[in-house]
């Protein structure tokens, strides 16, 4: 069987396809755990939050092995271009090279705002940061966003901590169609079963933090979410059948009497 090409984000490979993050856990010691059974290598950080002048106790990054997973410090928190831009300086005085941009429209929906998104990619691109960008899974705002050099497009599957898993599988079709750099799904799934198909699309990969974090038991969630991100990828290498009405007989029928 023909080995599957890595992930490549800006040069770096990475062997998992799933991104995992650290919101909304019990406690640290759970998270730990989570990131290790999601065999991810890329832990996704809301930066802002952070208590980095706080007792090490309260710090995470002090509970995220840097040897093991490359931290991904995002601008969640964000709901304009300046705190976005702001809380990305941060990120990169702190010597973090890759960032994953979101910046939200209001509290109740946590969708992205197309508009502020698009100009805070084009600052930061201009500034050097690698930005790895969420967004709304229009197909035209992708490619615009791509066009300005981001590293990674990161349409939502749905609304963050939605649990619905991916609503619209036709623009995500599109905007594979149409990109090359990487795409990468973030937000929305709740159970395995919805990376499996989220994979099955050709997706370069998926972030998921909710539908781990608040499961009821997280470790064995994000375990079930890393078999079903790898079959899922699995599936779409290997080429489904054609969908049918009606049925095809499995075994050969000539020489039958």
């Amino acid at each position: 069987m023909p080995q599957d090409k890595p992930l490549v984000i800006a040069g770096k490979t990475f062997h998992s396809r799933l991104i995992v993050g650290t919101g909304k856990y019990p406690d640290f010691s759970v998270m730990r755990q989570c990131h290790e059974a999601s065999g991810a290598e890329m832990v996704t950080v809301a930066l802002g939050r952070v208590k980095l002048n706080g007792p090490d106790e309260e710090n995470i990054l002090n509970f995220i092995d840097s040897k093991k997973y490359m931290l991904l410090p995002n601008t969640a928190g964000a709901f304009n271009v300046e705190d976005a831009l702001r809380i990305a300086r941060l990120a990169r005085a702190q010597g973090m090279k890759y960032l994953k941009l979101e910046v939200l429209f209001d509290q109740k929906t946590l969708l992205p705002d197309p508009i502020a998104t698009y100009e805070a990619s084009r600052i930061l691109v201009q500034e050097g940061h690698t930005v790895l960008v969420y967004t709304n899974d229009d197909p035209v705002m992708a490619k615009k966003l791509e066009d300005l050099g981001v590293a990674a497009v990161m349409p939502a599957g749905s609304p963050i901590g939605s649990g619905q898993g991916v609503l619209n599988a036709n623009n995500i079709r599109i905007i594979l169609e149409s990109l090359s750099c990487p795409v990468i799904v973030d937000a929305g799934m709740g159970t395995a079963s919805d990376l499996a198909l989220a994979m099955e699309l050709g997706v370069d990969g998926i972030l998921c933090n909710t539908g781990i974090a608040s499961a009821t038991d997280p470790a064995r969630m994000a375990r079930s979410f890393k078999l079903a991100c790898e079959a899922g990828r699995d599936s779409y290498l290997a080429g489904r059948i054609p969908r049918k009405l009606y049925g095809s007989a499995s075994s050969p029928q000539e020489g039958l009497r």
